[in-house]
């Protein structure tokens, strides 16, 4: 378990980025603009002392190309409050170094709490500090996270997972995501807003959010089915039986089923239930409307077949769901 560092309640809190040749440059300035917006929205004082580090040559590259100049490693028992990793195509490398795999170790034990930003993971798994625990990164390294660390509880959906003092996030964007829950553990859910609107995010997206929205996986076929899809946002209240869709589409139904389900993955039924679903959660998420209203407002017709839907996609009940990501 990490020690709890003491630090003077007006003293800045030692924040470190560990970056290393070829990473990510997102991962890094991501979590940095964050600290560093928190430091301006946060009132009186600067609540964060952020700082970029990395082992070896300080002078490092980004995978962007872009020239970084970090500090080197500090020592392992040097106060500390939060340390973050960032992901990104060098981090394989960087797990091979069994110097930085031991520092990294010893440094989470020193600090109140670790965090991973995306393949990041990869170099919290060298250092053993997933074992045991949830975690997530970038989905499409889910899988090779979890296979090559079996005793980590891999989750390939949330936007960000907290597991004690050991934090994680899913792909690039999302540590940002991340920051913000960390920003709004230390100083409150009205700052963390106060940053988001800065930095014009439009939504504070909460850990155990999937990282794909039903909008987003469906854009495959938005070429030939956007104005479908508008359709379908537009009406999610009325009928969006096959007959319907296939009217509104221009199609007939055999060919509507089939051409959707080649250009999207999913039959008509099954979109229509996703994008219901998707709403229902910002609404459960963002407002204050009984279930029941949300539940005819979004298609569903009955609470039931809401809840049915739920746990098909979210593995929650409505009610949970809003317990949980309820403003």
């Amino acid at each position: 378990m990490p020690k709890i560092p003491r630090f003077s309640p007006d003293a800045p809190r030692p924040v470190e980025v560990l970056a290393f040749p070829a990473v990510q440059l997102l991962d890094v300035a991501g979590p940095l603009q964050v600290f560093a917006t928190a430091n301006e929205q946060g009132g009186v004082g600067l609540p964060y002392a952020p700082r970029v580090i990395a082992a070896g040559d300080v002078a490092l590259t980004a995978s962007a190309g872009l020239r970084l100049v970090a500090d080197p490693l500090p020592d392992r028992d040097a106060p500390v409050d939060t340390l973050v990793i960032a992901g990104g195509p060098g981090v394989l490398a960087a797990c091979a170094d069994p110097a930085l795999s031991a520092w990294v170790r010893a440094r989470a034990g020193q600090a109140r709490r670790v965090a991973s930003v995306c393949t990041g993971a990869f170099l919290l798994g060298a250092a053993g500090l997933l074992d045991g625990r949830r975690a997530v990164t970038h989905w499409k390294h889910c899988g090779a996270l979890a296979a090559r660390y079996p005793q980590a509880r891999i989750e390939p959906d949330p936007i960000f997972v907290r597991d004690g003092p050991v934090w994680s996030s899913a792909g690039v964007t999302a540590g940002i995501d991340l920051t913000l829950a960390l920003v709004e553990e230390d100083l409150g859910r009205a700052v963390a807003l106060a940053v988001a609107r800065h930095l014009v995010m439009f939504l504070k997206r909460p850990g155990g959010q999937a990282q794909f929205s039903a909008t987003l996986a469906l854009q495959a076929g938005e070429e030939r089915f956007g104005r479908l899809h508008a359709f379908i946002a537009d009406n999610l209240s009325g009928d969006l039986s096959l007959p319907a869709l296939a009217g509104a589409a221009g199609m007939s139904e055999r060919s509507l089923s089939r051409h959707y389900l080649e250009a999207t993955g999913l039959t008509p039924a099954k979109a229509v239930e996703r994008l219901r679903v998707e709403a229902a959660r910002r609404a459960l998420a963002e407002t204050a409307q009984p279930v029941k209203r949300i539940a005819q407002t979004c298609g569903f017709g009955s609470e039931e077949t809401m809840r049915r839907s739920f746990l098909r996609h979210v593995a929650a009940t409505p009610q949970d769901y809003r317990a949980r990501f309820g403003g």
